[in-house]
């Protein structure tokens, strides 16, 4: 096995943290600090600009074609860009359009959608959130109930969507929704394309348990949208669906955000001799995490090395998933255990270590192992498409 990167990755990589370096502040992660005093809406003026440029070299959707606004770079090259971005803390945000909405409008699109909607994604005029989950539908998502129901030449929606992250700041919507009740649930489920300004949709907030807005319940009431918002076959979007989020579980971010995390914790124990010195056994538990770290990122990189064969990692991309986001809330676990009631403690409180970022890291590490599939789900797909154990 060669854990090599190629000469041409390599030097992406080096161009990537060249450009970092260039266009991130000094301090980065304390000036621009969600909970700091320039404010969330100050970072999301700066993210805007930020993306604007990346979007100008063509690193939004590096993979994907030029004509719809990638570069036609290899699967590595986008997984060493993510591991970077991830790690220097850029402000790239989870871009749902690059995520799915793309990769299944170039395997299920019309030519119409792929030339309307692909260059919006990589221009950054439009923004994406996905509705799939429900109330009643969550790790079952087949379960799901908001129906689609054609009349001419419209479909007409209602039902409610759950969990769904950034709807208020989106202007589409990737929904999956039944449009054929009378057939198995997996086989009765079509994908659309929704404006979300479109009459009848409410969004409402949901605060997550680190007091931050980034959930939204939305309800559709008799909603109406064009025909030709149907992606795909009718009554197939399970299968599209599916192939949609292979593409979110490479998982390379996750590892990369806790390397960083973890050098910062290695850097505040050697600045403060009495942790170390005192207490051998946080040593222990750091070499520790360093070597989870390390797991994490190499399972990643067989996604991404799988991916560039042409192959579907797809219990592969399950386990690289699982992995990582537990090992967010392990990593979290042991620096509030390393700094004690500190580690408690709001950004916004002037006795916080580390400015905070374990109270932060440890609320949202929660959410990590239940968004885009929880952790008990994805061990039962890996048991049953990885080991080959039978269901129930």
């Amino acid at each position: 096995m060669d854990f090599r990167f190629s000469g041409e990755e390599e030097t992406f990589r080096t161009e990537v943290k060249e450009f970092l370096r260039a266009e991130l502040p000094s301090g980065w992660d304390e000036q621009f600090d969600a909970e700091s005093e320039m404010g969330m809406a100050a970072q999301g003026d700066f993210a805007k600009q930020f993306q604007k440029k990346l979007a100008n070299r063509g690193w939004i959707a590096l993979p994907w074609p030029k004509e719809y606004g990638g570069a036609g770079a290899s699967v590595m090259t986008q997984m060493v860009y993510n591991e970077e971005m991830a790690y220097s803390g850029a402000p790239t945000g989870f871009n749902m359009g690059v995520a799915w909405v793309g990769p299944s409008l170039m395997i299920c699109g019309t030519e119409v959608q792929k030339k309307r909607f692909m260059p919006r994604i990589t221009n950054l005029e439009d923004t994406w959130c996905t509705l799939y989950s429900e109330p009643g539908a969550g790790s079952d998502l087949a379960a799901l109930q908001t129906r689609a129901v054609r009349d001419g030449d419209e479909w007409v929606i209602n039902g409610q969507k759950i969990w769904t992250s950034g709807a208020h700041r989106s202007n589409w919507g990737w929904l999956a929704a039944r449009t054929d009740p009378e057939a198995p649930k997996h086989k009765g489920i079509s994908m659309f394309l929704v404006p979300m300004d479109a009459p009848g949709i409410t969004i409402r907030p949901l605060i997550n348990m680190a007091g931050q807005h980034g959930f939204n319940e939305v309800f559709f009431e008799d909603v109406r949208i064009p025909a030709d918002m149907l992606v795909g076959q009718q009554n197939m979007g399970w299968y599209q669906l599916a192939v949609a989020l292979d593409f979110e579980r490479s998982s390379i971010a996750g590892s990369a955000r806790a390397r960083r995390l973890w050098e910062q914790l290695l850097a505040f124990t050697r600045s403060d001799g009495q942790f170390v010195g005192a207490k051998p056994e946080i040593r222990h538990r750091l070499v520790e995490a360093g070597i989870e770290i390390d797991v994490a990122q190499f399972l990643s990189y067989r996604v991404g090395s799988m991916q560039q064969a042409g192959k579907i990692p797809n219990y592969e991309a399950t386990i690289a998933k699982l992995y990582s986001t537990e090992l967010g809330q392990r990593l979290a676990g042991s620096g509030i255990e390393l700094l004690g009631m500190y580690g408690q403690l709001h950004p916004k409180s002037k006795h916080a270590q580390l400015k905070g970022r374990m109270e932060r890291y440890y609320q949202l590490s929660v959410a990590e192992t239940i968004a885009g599939g929880t952790s008990e789900v994805m061990r039962g797909v890996a048991a049953i498409r990885g080991l080959g154990l039978p269901r129930g």
